[in-house]
């Protein structure tokens, strides 16, 4: 095979609302021949990777959503490692429904500004240094348990019937029916629903739990002891402050220690969460029952089975939640500076 280290392959998602035929027909006449990748699934994720890895190709662009990156950098970094290789360089096109990393990274979120990026980005664009979370075996920068597993699994039901109804179709926006499936399916069930209960352990440093403005307070949970016991409607782990659209769900992610991420517990009541979406949206909501927490490594065990998410996709039903900072950074490419 040709290697392909001065290129920049590009991996989409063929299963994105976003990417269609005419979309994939124009980032073929960006893209150097032979470096766009389609992934429909699984298996075809998982070749493609390897394809990547074999060809030597430095970075890697992904164009989907969270889910996408996070299938695709478990996938290429695994099989860099396989192989005694530095695994390349990333970098977002935001092309899928939260792209919650396109926010923390600043990528454009139109399409004009998503060939704006592909037109910038090279083998010789800027990086940094980021940290993700390796939770079941996937490496994420995010992953939840309860109000944003239960958010997603009503997002696509809204979303699937809102895309057949004849004046909406493929005009019904992922902003859109997250607009329509939280107030109206998602809080209602919360309230009326028992609350998750789950026994948060921590299974590595130190954790600190932290005041309504981001500092360390009291004494430091050891290795082995619970950090948290008890009732809530979610329990979040996170590196980046953004959850889909924007929502500044871990207000304190920017100011955490490099080698810890943050943990969030919401114990408060749904209700009184949608009396605040505001203050929600933009990270500024407090209360005595929203309890945050720097940690590296975290188990969940809940007291039945309970839906998770990783990336922003849903990860099916378990018992128990392991999220541990994975040990080596990623590089991803910084748009700030290319």
């Amino acid at each position: 095979m040709a290697h392909k280290a001065g290129r920049v392959a590009v991996v989409l998602n063929g299963n994105a609302r976003q990417v269609t035929d005419q979309l994939v027909e124009s980032f073929d006449h960006v893209v150097g021949s032979g470096d766009l990748f389609l992934s429909r699934s699984l298996d075809e994720a998982q070749g493609i990777a390897l394809s990547i890895v074999e060809n030597g190709y430095q970075v890697v662009l992904t164009g989907g959503g969270d889910g996408t990156f996070v299938q695709m950098v478990t996938a290429i970094t695994k099989e860099a490692k396989c192989r005694g290789q530095d695994p390349p360089r990333f970098g977002l096109l935001k092309l899928g429904t939260g792209n919650s990393l396109a926010w923390a990274l600043g990528a454009g979120t139109t399409r004009e500004g998503v060939f704006a990026d592909l037109a910038k980005v090279s083998r010789h664009s800027a990086s940094r240094d980021f940290r993700l979370i390796e939770v079941q075996g996937l490496l994420t920068p995010f992953a939840g348990a309860g109000f944003d597993a239960l958010g997603l699994k009503h997002f696509h039901e809204v979303r699937s019937a809102l895309g057949r109804l004849p004046f909406v179709g493929k005009r019904a926006t992922g902003a859109a029916s997250y607009a329509v499936s939280i107030p109206t399916r998602t809080i209602p069930e919360l309230a009326l629903r028992r609350r998750m209960g789950v026994r948060i352990i921590n299974r590595g440093e130190d954790v600190a739990r932290l005041d309504d403005e981001g500092r360390p307070t009291g004494e430091p949970i050891s290795n082995g002891n619970v950090i948290y016991e008890g009732e809530c409607i979610a329990a979040l782990v996170s590196t980046i402050p953004y959850w889909g659209f924007g929502v500044k769900v871990f207000p304190f992610a920017d100011e955490r220690p490099s080698d810890r991420f943050c943990l969030r517990v919401v114990a408060t009541h749904p209700l009184h969460i949608a009396a605040h979406m505001l203050s929600v949206w933009n990270g500024t909501y407090r209360h005595r029952d929203l309890l945050d927490f720097h940690a590296d490594d975290v188990e969940l065990e809940f007291d039945e089975p309970t839906a998770i998410e990783i990336g922003g996709d849903p990860a099916g039903m378990t018992r128990s939640m392991r999220a541990h900072l994975h040990p080596e950074p990623i590089k991803l490419i910084d748009y700030s500076a290319v």
